[in-house]
């Protein structure tokens, strides 16, 4: 049966998120159909002024996706802002109001004659895409997110890229930090799940893990550290996810949660440093490694895994199994619904035998 479906990517870019493309576009041709995708999240359709004449929503060809699999960043854009369900628009005191143009995406859908869509994305643009479902668009998701936080996902595509790309500053970190004998206060991503600073900091063989699953003291935090310097080792890292709070305390933000638009994360590190320097007598220094974590070609895990969810996402189409998201459980890749598999995030379980190996090495949490 001929079809044409849309696939769109949402929210923080992912290494693997052009891989993804590239199994959909390919997999469904090989199927007899057609391909588009919506360019910016769903701005492509709903700020159609953006683009020259329709070229909001585009026609995907083999020449499309020929030679983007190791590619970072994706060749449709993505957005992280401008929820279709909560879409804000100025009003003429200056106001901001929501409103709900999901219908009009459905309406372009139809009008288009596009048979479904494929959304990739976190929690946040998958929740968008499961309310489109409930009025009434066929939907597949496909879960990205660099934080794997996603419960019923074992993995997703581009956190392992990300978990590298920290290692790898962790371990230029440690030389600088032992020449100079200072503490290097690393801040990695992770507003909610400290999953890329546990793996990254066990393997760059840091110090301190601060993770938001484990509130810490500043005081056990500072015993490590003069425990360090009195040992004859010093200089120390630290690692510390953007989430991570004090007992008692909250997270570090740098702009406040807006109806529209979620909290931004930041500051956690010149905190800290600023916090150690203070209480141990050491010379600190900070280090944001931000938009790097997303950047740059995906490893060869995260290539294959976001082609096998690209291929599956098709087979889902085929056999019109919608409202689901593709899912790793291995060996294979299934499907779960997508009220599931929003349900919850999947935090680090902090009696977990990850946490308990950084314990074993004696890497403090700060509790």
């Amino acid at each position: 049966m001929k079809r044409k479906i849309a696939i769109n990517t949402g929210g923080g870019d992912a290494p693997g998120l052009n891989a993804v493309i590239r199994a959909v576009v390919l997999s469904g041709i090989n199927e007899g159909w057609e391909v588009y995708g919506i360019r910016d999240g769903f701005d492509g359709i709903l700020v159609p002024e953006k683009y020259n004449g329709d070229q909001g929503v585009v026609r995907l060809t083999r020449e499309s996706v020929r030679g983007i699999t190791h590619v970072g960043g994706t060749i449709l854009g993505t957005s992280n802002r401008g929820n279709p369900l909560r879409w804000p628009e100025k009003q003429p005191d200056g106001s901001i109001k929501e409103i709900d143009r999901g219908d009009e995406i459905l309406a372009a859908f139809k009008e288009r004659e596009l048979h479904c869509l494929i959304a990739i994305g976190g929690d946040g643009s998958l929740t968008i895409a499961r309310g489109l479902r409930d009025k009434g668009l066929p939907v597949i998701g496909i879960p990205k997110t660099i934080d794997n936080d996603l419960e019923s996902t074992v993995m997703t595509f581009g956190f392992l890229t990300a978990v590298e790309t920290a290692t790898d500053a962790i371990d230029k970190l440690h030389s600088t930090a032992q020449a100079h004998k200072r503490t290097m206060v690393v801040e990695v991503m992770g507003r909610h799940a400290g999953w890329i600073a546990l793996f990254a900091g066990i393997a760059g063989t840091a110090d301190v893990i601060l993770i938001p699953e484990i509130p810490y003291s500043m005081e056990k935090v500072a015993e490590k550290i003069r425990d360090r310097y009195e040992n004859e080792r010093e200089f120390a890292v630290v690692v510390a996810a953007e989430g991570a709070k004090p007992m008692g305390g909250e997270a570090s933000l740098v702009e406040e949660a807006k109806p529209w638009k979620d909290a931004r994360y930041g500051g956690l590190a010149d905190k800290l440093a600023s916090q150690i320097g203070e209480m141990c007598d050491v010379e600190t220094r900070s280090l944001v490694l931000g938009h790097l974590q997303r950047g740059g070609q995906p490893i060869a895990y995260d290539r294959l895994l976001a082609l096998r969810f690209g291929a599956a996402a098709i087979e889902l189409v085929k056999r019109g199994d919608f409202g689901s998201m593709v899912a790793l459980d291995p060996p294979d890749v299934k499907a779960v619904p997508l009220g599931e598999a929003l349900s919850k995030l999947k935090l680090v379980p902090v009696q977990g035998d990850v946490v308990w190996t950084a314990r074993a090495l004696g890497i403090s949490f700060g509790d």
